[in-house]
C-alpha cells in the first residue's frame, strides 16, 4: 500500500482496498467521489489533479505525506521526529527498547518460553531502510548486477511470485545510488543495471498478475536503459512488455512493442536481439492468424540466430540460447496448430528438443513447454501420450508461484475437453481442474 501510494497509483490503492473487503460504496463515500468515478479509477484511470489526491488522502485517513503531497501534522507525527523533544523522545526510546531486547535475549538464552513475547514492544514500527553509499563506484554497480542476475535465476526456477518482494526491495535500495556521486562511467552503468533491476521486476510483477505494476517497472527500466545508452535493454524491455500484452490475448498491442523493440535491437548491432524479436513477432502473427508472415519470421529468427556471438553477448539477452530458440518455434507453430493441425509435425519436435535442454534451473518454461507439447499431441490424435505428457507438465508446474501458469495452460486443458469421451482426455482435465482450484 505505501509503495502504491508513493507512486500515487490509486486505482491500486482501491484494488488493495477492495481485496480487503471494502466496497465501492464505501471508497466513494470516504472519498467524496461518485461511484462511477471510482469505478473508473479502478479500471486503470488516473488520478493527477492535487485536490483530488488530497481529497483522496483525508478521506482514507492517509497522511499526505505518504503520496507526496504537502506534510500535515499527521505526516510529521508518522514519518519523522522533529525539533529537541523528537530527539529526546528518541534517546528515552532507544533505551527501553535496549532494555527490552536485553530481557528478551535473557529469556531466550536462559531457555524460557518466548514466543508469546511481544517483541514490537522492543523493535520498531518500521524496519529503517538501509542507507546507500554518499559515492558509488564501479564495485556498488557490480553488487546491483549480481543482485539482479541471482533474483532473475530465481525467478526462472521458482516463478516471480518467489522473489519478486526481494526485487523491489533490492530495487529500493538500489535507486538511492542515484542521487550519489560517482564518475560518469560509473553513473552511466549504474542507469543500465537499475533498468535491468526494473526489468526484473516488471516480469516478476507480471508473473504474478500484477500487469500494472509491471507496466511502471518496465517504464523506468526504458527511461534509465535509454539513459544508460544501451539500444539492447531498450530492444529486451519492449520485448518483455509485448509479452503482457501477447499473453492478455492482444497480439496488435504486442506486435507493435515487438516492433518498437526491433527498431532498437538493429540500432544495438545485436544479432541475438533481433532473434529475439524476430522470435515474438513471429508468435504475435501466428496469434492473429497470419500463417504466412509468422513462418517467414521464423526463417528470419533462424538466419538471425545462427550469426549472433551469444559468448558475448550481454546479459539481459543471453537467455536466449539454442533452447528456447527450439521453444519459440515449438510455441509459435503450436498457436498455428490449433487453426491448422498440420502444424503439429513442426511444433512435437522443436518442443522435445527445448524439454530436453531446460534443467531444474527452467522448471517454469519446462512446464510452459509441456503443456505445449501435450497439446499438439491432444491435436495428433496421439491422446493416451498427450494426456501422459499433461501429466507430466501438471507435476512441472506444482509449486511453481507464477500466475501465468494456468493460463499457459488453456489450450492443453480446451483440447482435452474436447476429447471427454476419452477415458485419458477425461482424466487429464480432471487433474486440469483440480490443479486450477488448487
Amino acid at each position: 500500500m505505501r509503495e502504491a501510494l508513493a507512486a500515487r497509483r490509486v486505482s491500486s490503492v482501491y484494488r488493495l482496498l477492495r481485496r480487503h473487503g471494502i466496497s465501492q460504496r464505501q471508497i466513494a463515500a470516504m472519498t467524496g467521489q461518485s461511484q462511477s468515478e471510482v469505478s473508473e479509477i479502478l479500471k486503470g484511470r488516473q488520478v493527477m489533479a492535487y485536490d483530488v489526491l488530497a481529497r483522496i488522502a483525508d478521506g482514507l485517513r492517509i497522511p499526505r505525506g505518504y503520496m507526496g503531497l504537502a506534510y500535515d501534522e499527521a505526516t510529521q507525527v508518522k514519518v519523522v521526529a522533529t525539533g529537541s523533544d523528537g530527539a529526546e523522545q528518541a534517546e528515552e526510546d532507544e533505551a527501553v527498547k535496549r532494555r527490552r531486547f536485553l530481557a528478551h535475549a535473557a529469556q531466550v538464552t536462559m531457555g524460557a518460553t518466548v514466543f508469546a513475547v511481544d517483541s514490537g514492544s522492543w523493535a520498531a514500527a518500521s524496519p529503517a531502510t538501509t542507507p546507500a553509499p554518499g559515492r558509488i563506484g564501479m564495485a556498488d554497480v557490480r553488487q546491483v548486477e549480481a543482485a539482479t542476475r541471482a533474483l532473475r535465476a530465481l525467478d526462472y526456477q521458482y516463478g516471480g511470485g518467489f522473489c519478486r518482494d526481494a526485487v523491489v526491495a533490492q530495487l529500493s535500495w538500489g535507486r538511492q545510488m542515484l542521487t550519489a556521486s560517482g564518475t560518469d562511467q560509473v553513473r552511466s552503468r549504474l542507469y543500465v543495471a537499475l533498468a535491468d533491476l526494473h526489468n526484473v521486476a516488471g516480469w516478476t510483477s507480471f508473473d504474478t498478475g500484477l500487469v500494472d505494476s509491471a507496466r511502471t517497472h518496465f517504464a523506468n527500466a526504458l527511461e534509465l536503459a535509454k539513459e544508460g545508452g544501451s539500444h539492447p535493454l531498450v530492444a529486451n524491455v519492449l520485448y518483455r512488455m509485448g509479452r503482457v500484452y501477447l499473453h492478455h490475448h492482444s497480439p496488435d498491442d504486442a506486435l507493435k512493442m515487438f516492433q518498437l523493440g526491433q527498431i532498437a535491437a538493429q540500432e544495438s548491432g545485436s544479432d541475438l536481439a533481433v532473434a529475439v524479436l524476430c522470435a515474438n513477432e513471429a508468435w504475435a502473427y501466428a496469434e492473429m492468424g497470419n500463417e504466412q508472415q509468422s513462418t517467414k519470421l521464423l526463417g528470419m529468427t533462424r538466419d538471425t540466430f545462427a550469426r549472433a556471438d551469444i559468448d558475448n553477448a550481454e546479459s539481459w539477452v543471453k537467455f536466449f540460447n539454442q533452447t528456447d530458440l527450439h521453444a519459440m518455434v515449438g510455441t509459435v507453430h503450436t498457436v498455428l496448430a490449433r487453426q491448422d493441425a498440420k502444424h503439429t509435425k513442426y511444433a512435437i519436435p522443436a518442443l522435445t528438443r527445448a524439454i530436453d535442454g531446460y534443467g531444474e534451473d527452467m522448471a517454469r518454461s519446462k512446464a510452459f513447454n509441456l503443456s505445449a507439447l501435450a497439446t499438439n499431441h491432444l491435436l495428433d490424435g496421439d491422446i493416451d501420450h498427450g494426456a501422459k505428457i499433461g501429466r507430466s507438465a501438471l507435476e512441472a508446474a506444482d509449486g511453481l508461484k507464477s500466475a501465468r501458469v494456468k493460463d499457459r495452460m488453456a489450450p492443453m486443458k480446451a483440447e482435452a475437453e474436447k476429447r471427454r469421451n476419452n477415458v485419458d482426455a477425461r482424466e487429464l482435465t480432471e487433474r486440469i481442474n483440480a490443479f486450477y482450484a488448487a
